[in-house]
């Protein structure tokens, strides 16, 4: 029998396929303006490829930034490959959507974080849920951390 309406999950679904949608206008209309990523997400995922040095640099997560140097941008239903600059070094990345732990846009001031929460009650299961929280004050990731936008203006 259903626990009831799983509203965490529903979101969480609906914020991936707005980073989803938001990535495939990217990949065919290129980046509009101002707008620019900052994209957190955990390299442990069992989906995420990246290059072994990479990994062994971010051994738990990291920061990409989709701005001026990205490409071979291609989405698909789970997730998106890109090409991106480290050190001159042009790398391709597999990022699934479930990876990704912070979604900004700090040129419009919009951010997406997806928290990990427990469930202490210990109902019907011992997992981890993941609750997405959509922040009225934008946050940025940066080194592994959210900090204020503050930080980044002028």
């Amino acid at each position: 029998m259903a626990r009831g309406i799983d509203y965490g999950n529903l979101m969480h679904q609906a914020m991936r396929g707005l980073i989803r949608e938001v990535m495939e206008r990217i990949a065919k209309e290129g980046l509009p303006g101002a707008h620019h990523f900052f994209i957190t997400l955990n390299t442990q995922h069992p989906d995420v490829q990246m290059a072994d040095w990479l990994l062994a640099r971010y051994p738990e997560e990291i920061t990409i930034v989709i701005q001026h140097w990205f490409e071979n941008l291609v989405v698909d239903e789970d997730g998106f490959a890109v090409t991106l600059n480290f050190g001159n070094q042009p790398e391709p990345l597999y990022i699934p959507l479930d990876a990704i732990s912070t979604f900004v846009d700090p040129s419009v001031e919009f951010g997406l974080k997806f928290e990990t929460h427990s469930d202490d009650d210990d109902e019907e299961d011992d997992e981890d849920e993941e609750a997405p929280m959509l922040h009225s004050e934008p946050e940025a990731p940066k080194a592994g951390e959210v900090v204020s936008l503050d930080k980044f203006r002028k």
